[in-house]
């Protein structure tokens, strides 16, 4: 079971929060215009939001750097999802709140939050063109155990590190996991890597295009025994267009 640590601001980390909230055109919007979402109207209300809402660019800035983000249109629930509660504010000055080094950092859950989410999943949308390549943004959910359905998380996402595999070790991977690497999913994990024994599992819905090197450092920072860096790593999510 994960846990969390309350959040301590110290004055210098305030005043990083006060440039990244100055920085930059702001495009929150009053929470009243959101419909409450349900596992019940999930895909009709996203739908509408994404139709009205067409951006697949987000910047996450971090207390370790800037990451930004392209987001894909052929995976539009999630990609509807995340630019709502981006627009909602929902991640600002949350946390990286589980790093494992060589694998993802991840974020999207703490207990300081002013912002609730509403409780739903978001329909699977893995495709095949897209996996969990370095750089790979994805949602994080439940084990079919308890979500047979692979109902992507409301809000918990992660980004993807990963170490660069051989051939010898995609084909031990590809047996075990049961799955077939295509031609460029190897291309990938044998040049700038990844993590290929999460494909086929959670939906990946977009890729970092700068700022890969923000992830390796934050990947690198201290952690307890519970996987949560020692220090709080801050983010703060907008959209750009």
């Amino acid at each position: 079971m994960k846990t969390f640590r309350f959040i301590s601001i110290s004055l210098g980390l305030m005043s990083w929060l006060l440039l990244a909230a100055c920085s930059g055109k702001s495009n929150k919007a009053d929470l009243g215009t959101y419909e409450t979402l349900t596992d019940a109207n999930v895909v009709e209300q996203l739908t509408k939001f994404g139709q009205e809402n067409p951006e697949t660019k987000v910047t996450i800035s971090t207390s370790m750097g800037v990451i930004k983000v392209r987001l894909y249109k052929d995976t539009p629930l999630h990609r509807a999802n995340f630019v709502r509660l981006a627009k909602m504010g929902f991640y600002d000055n949350t946390i990286f709140y589980r790093v494992l080094r060589d694998f993802m950092i991840q974020g999207g859950d703490t207990r300081e939050r002013k912002i609730k989410t509403d409780k739903y999943g978001v329909p699977s949308e893995v495709k095949p063109q897209y996996f969990h390549k370095r750089g790979a943004l994805a949602m994080a959910r439940y084990d079919d155990e308890f979500n047979p359905k692979r109902l992507s998380s409301s809000h918990n996402f992660y980004l993807i590190q990963g170490v660069v595999h051989n051939q010898e070790s995609l084909d031990d991977i590809a047996q075990s996991k049961k799955i077939t690497f295509s031609p460029e999913q190897i291309k990938a994990y044998t040049t700038i890597g990844g993590v290929p024994s999460l494909d086929t599992k959670y939906t990946v819905f977009g890729e970092v295009t700068e700022g890969l090197e923000v992830i390796d450092k934050i990947a690198n920072v201290p952690v307890d025994p519970n996987d949560v860096p020692v220090q709080d790593v801050f983010m703060t999510v907008e959209v750009e267009e």
